[in-house]
């Protein structure tokens, strides 16, 4: 059985391990995952352990119970919680009502009425999970929802994104069938022709041409198709490649079956046809550049790449899309990824048929790219000596293709290494300029994490993991730190009261001033001083 999650908030801590010892959290179906003595160590665990329940006390240092709460709120939703405190007090009780609080109970804790507290707790909590595993409702939104997955899918794909999924699986699982032998892309284009008032708006004109595609090729070829931004798409699956000019008449006829029907011109790009999924944005590529020949050959008719551009690109592109996986391992691989990934490449394109030109393109576009991350990262690329790369000199001088692996290694290494220093450099600073806003504000007793973030414009989360892999410590442990020390100087070089040194160090209540000094010190302040 799954436990819910409890967090326990008090700035005693004998009274948090006494609520956590006398309750068998696991007989009620409860785990108490972690203990905070104030409201800012609370928040910090929240992000975390994502608590379902959180029991505060009211009353408390640096963050009182219920702006806790609200701060809650805005972190985990959903999460319930419990408010105890030692005073009987309408208008705390009200502001818990408020928070949705559900149970506002007075100390001394009754261990019994806590359990029930928590039974009541666990039934709501049950009830919830219990709607949201509602088989109908998810059953219904799968089966509304997996048109537009299939659809989705096929976008994916078109635009060359990376599967973040595994084909075969995604196809299965979902019921979306889209695996083939072969694979081929067309595209539609509609220009509306002159200024007639009974011409169809341009978007029910791409409707309109998708249904006529649908009704053409049913029981002729499986095939996709969708109104993708300003075209209208057809994916063809085929079972061999002899059904390819099959799709290529059929697609030539919907341009002039559409013509008439939508009084507007209408052409289509047909890319080749691929043996791969990871393809299909080659073809659809291929199948726009086939496209804009209208310009040569007229309206309303298909166009084939094979016809108005015979020379292959593939490479070309591959070289592109790898340039995007090399450059995201500059940015955020290891060397050790990055140098895989460039030699990976490199084996491919030995096995490929890519000349001499292409691969002066492929050197040229990776530099410009280097250029363009170097700049992106303010980074002067006198400093990484990409000046001085002379593209077609350098390949002229390689005796194989290794050794132009090594090259593009070192070239990318430099910039990695930049890069790198620079993050680097910049969470110091941040934690450095974080300390001297401390040293400068310790003294206020409003000092929170918040104000720091908000002076040094960044995120809490960010800010305090940061501080916290810089410092060692999180923010409440460094700032009470700071207190202290200047406590103790103060007590060792002035004559002030107690009191009033606690006022000084951020305390607006001596007796806490005195209790977190002891804790720190092992005595109190005027036993210190003596």
């Amino acid at each position: 059985m799954e436990l819910y999650k409890v967090i326990l908030v008090d700035d005693e801590e004998e009274v948090r391990e006494a609520i956590r010892r006398r309750i068998n959290w696991e007989e009620i179906g409860f785990t108490v995952v972690a203990t905070a003595e104030n409201g800012e160590d609370a928040l910090e665990l929240a992000e975390t352990y994502e608590p379902d329940v959180v029991m505060t006390d009211i009353q408390m240092p640096f963050m009182d119970g219920l702006t806790m709460l609200k701060r809650f709120k805005e972190k985990v939703p959903d999460v319930r919680s419990v408010i105890f405190s030692g005073y009987d007090d309408f208008e705390y009780a009200k502001e818990a009502i408020r928070l949705e609080a559900e149970e506002y109970i007075l100390k001394p804790v009754d261990a019994d009425e806590l359990r029930e507290i928590f039974r009541r707790i666990k039934s709501r909590l049950d009830e919830q999970i219990k709607q949201r595993r509602n088989v109908e409702q998810l059953s219904k939104y799968y089966e509304a929802s997996r048109p537009m997955m299939k659809e989705q899918l096929i976008i994916g794909l078109l635009e060359g994104r990376e599967l973040q999924f595994d084909l075969e699986r995604y196809q299965r699982d979902f019921d979306l069938k889209v695996e083939s032998a072969f694979y081929c892309v067309g595209a539609f284009r509609i220009t509306p022709m002159g200024d007639d008032k009974e011409t169809l708006d341009k978007n029910l004109m791409a409707v309109s041409l998708k249904q006529i595609v649908i009704e053409r090729f049913r029981g002729v070829l499986e095939v996709e198709a969708f109104v993708y931004l300003d075209t209208v798409c057809v994916l063809a699956r085929l079972k061999s490649t002899q059904q390819y000019s099959v799709f290529v008449e059929e697609m030539d006829r919907i341009c002039k079956v559409a013509h008439k029907s939508l009084h507007a011109n209408v052409s289509a790009g047909i890319g080749r046809t691929y043996g791969n999924a990871e393809s299909i944005h080659t073809s659809f590529l291929e199948a726009k550049d086939a496209f804009h020949y209208r310009i040569f050959v007229g309206e309303n008719q298909a166009l084939c790449i094979n016809d108005v551009d015979p020379s292959s690109h593939i490479d070309d592109y591959v070289s592109e899309k790898q340039i995007r996986h090399i450059m995201r391992q500059v940015k955020v691989g290891t060397k050790e990824s990055l140098e895989a990934e460039i030699r990976d490449f490199i084996e491919k394109l030995k096995r490929s048929d890519i000349n001499l030109n292409q691969l002066q393109i492929f050197y040229a576009e990776f530099m410009v790219e280097l250029f363009r991350l170097s700049r992106g990262h303010v980074i002067n690329p006198a400093q990484t000596g990409f000046g001085n790369v002379n593209t077609n000199e350098e390949l002229a001088g390689f005796s194989s293709m290794d050794e132009f692996a090594d090259r593009l290694i070192e070239l990318t290494e430099i910039l990695w290494e930049k890069i790198n220093n620079g993050r680097l450099d910049s969470t110091k600073k941040l934690a450095e300029d974080a300390k001297q806003y401390i040293a400068d504000h310790f003294g206020e007793s409003t000092l929170s994490v918040d104000d720091i973030c908000s002076h040094l414009n960044v995120g809490t989360s960010y800010f305090s993991s940061v501080f916290k892999k810089e410092t060692g410590m999180s923010f409440v442990t460094y700032l009470t730190q700071i207190r202290m020390n200047e406590a103790q100087r103060l007590l060792d070089t002035t004559d002030e009261k107690s009191y009033i040194i606690a006022g000084m160090v951020g305390y607006e209540e001596p007796n806490y001033f005195s209790y977190v000094f002891k804790k720190h010190f092992g005595v109190s302040p005027s036993k210190y001083r003596q």
